[in-house]
């Protein structure tokens, strides 16, 4: 019912976009053509599912989504973990730009909880970036790498925050104490920098999932060409089905 609800009224206003509904909660990602911001915010914050849901504005405008695709998920993010094996509600502490910036110059561990293509192009100097190519194959692979670190700060990060609210839980659950996450993700983070003046330690793109694909928050080139082996940090979808990467 919500799903139909909202797919009504959002294509009235014109947006385009892939939004998933689950009953753990919502990942939207989408373009809203600008005279009907204001009223799309209205519509999102009348409903009684989304009261003080946070909006995270894109780095970079462009052509990102070419249709409005609404789904009803079993979850947000797939882990493949069973429904009791963590509690999803007990998640790690949240921290502004500010305070993540105190953090890191303070020398805690840092983690991506993004897949391997996604770090290559874009991460926080000094990260630990699990090879991995699904978010399932990486909490039991984090894990892995911070055996012995149960007591110290571990600090996650993801694109929007989303999987690193997953993320904390799993590890509190396992044993590790003090877990924060980088509140709205890299896209808040950068947002907040600028706004406030601090200094943006990510280097590199931001990936995204839809047709830009990344968004650019510093000029750092960190990766190579896999054909050529230059340096290059575009992705482009591959035409070929039968390669699909």
């Amino acid at each position: 019912d919500l799903r139909d609800e909202l797919y009504e009224a959002w294509k009235e206003l014109g947006i385009l976009g892939r939004i998933y509904l689950a009953h753990e909660g919502v990942n939207a990602q989408l373009s809203v053509p600008e005279p009907h911001w204001e009223a799309f915010v209205k519509n999102v914050l009348e409903n009684p599912f989304f009261k003080e849901i946070p909006f995270k504005i894109a780095v970079d405008d462009g052509n990102s989504f070419f249709k409005l695709t609404i789904k009803v998920r079993k979850q947000i993010v797939a882990d493949g973990l069973p429904i009791d094996e963590y509690d999803v509600t007990n998640v790690g502490v949240h921290l502004d730009a500010k305070s993540w910036n105190d953090a890191l110059e303070k020398g805690a561990t840092v983690v991506d909880m993004r897949n391997h293509y996604e770090s290559e192009i874009g991460k926080f100097k000094g990260a630990i970036c699990p090879d991995v190519e699904t978010f399932k194959e990486e909490l039991p692979e984090v894990k892995k790498m911070l055996e012995g670190k149960e007591d110290e700060q571990i600090l996650l990060y993801c694109t929007g925050g989303i999987r690193c609210e997953k993320a904390s839980a799993y590890l509190k659950h396992s044993g590790f104490k003090n877990v924060h996450q980088l509140s709205g993700g890299i896209v808040k983070y950068t947002s907040e920098t600028k706004e406030l003046g601090l200094k943006n330690y990510f280097k590199g793109k931001n990936f995204v999932f839809d047709n830009r694909l990344s968004e650019r928050i510093s000029e750092d080139i960190l990766s190579n060409c896999h054909q050529c082996g230059g340096v290059s940090d575009d992705h482009t979808n591959c035409q070929n089905l039968n390669c699909n990467l």
